[in-house]
């Protein structure tokens, strides 16, 4: 079964195993590679812990029952997180009121709808903190850059950041106002 909540102080650790795993999986080629054999899962628990404490909207997908192995507990298998804009806007082009920061799923999870899911209770969470619309920054050469097209999200704004020392190019979607998102990724029933 895969359950979806808020995030907890305790799975700091494992929200940090699924962001090193994701990022190895996903960005070979596009991030410099000692970038990626460098990153740990220790720092990256540390900022979820933060941030979790911290009031950011961090949600978890859990896997358990038939979808682990037999005797073994609930498992994160993914995770987003969510808050008011850090920018709103760039260039001179307005973003969103609310961001979606992250979205990863481990590989053997993916292509079941759980990454729809999570973008709906990121998006869900958003809305309940007063924001009328929603953007994500995706690295333009992420393979699932797609997925946010699928979602409804429009192409808006482009911008380099800096990743392991070298400038990577990024890509905004937006969904305004924001139940474009909430209708293109429905409740799971």
């Amino acid at each position: 079964m895969i359950s979806l909540r808020k995030a907890r102080v305790a799975d700091a650790i494992a929200i940090g195993a699924v962001h090193v795993a994701t990022w190895r999986s996903t960005y070979p080629g596009i991030l410099p590679d000692l970038f990626l054999a460098r990153l740990s899962v220790s720092r990256q628990a540390a900022h979820y812990d933060a941030a979790i404490r911290g009031g950011t909207g961090v949600l978890v997908a859990t896997a358990s029952g038939s979808d682990v192995p037999s005797g073994s507990g609930p498992r994160i298998i993914g995770f987003a997180t969510a808050g008011r804009a850090r920018h709103v806007e760039i260039g001179g082009k307005r973003l969103a009121e609310g961001e979606v920061e992250t979205l990863y799923v481990l590989d053997d999870w993916r292509d079941r709808g759980i990454g729809r899911r999570l973008m709906r209770a990121a998006g869900s969470h958003l809305a309940d903190i007063g924001c009328r619309s929603a953007f994500c920054w995706v690295l333009r050469e992420n393979p699932s850059r797609w997925f946010y097209q699928r979602l409804g999200g429009r192409p808006i704004a482009e911008a380099s950041i800096r990743i392991g020392g070298e400038k990577v190019a990024q890509t905004a979607f937006v969904w305004d106002p924001i139940e474009q998102l909430l209708a293109a990724s429905p409740q799971a029933s």
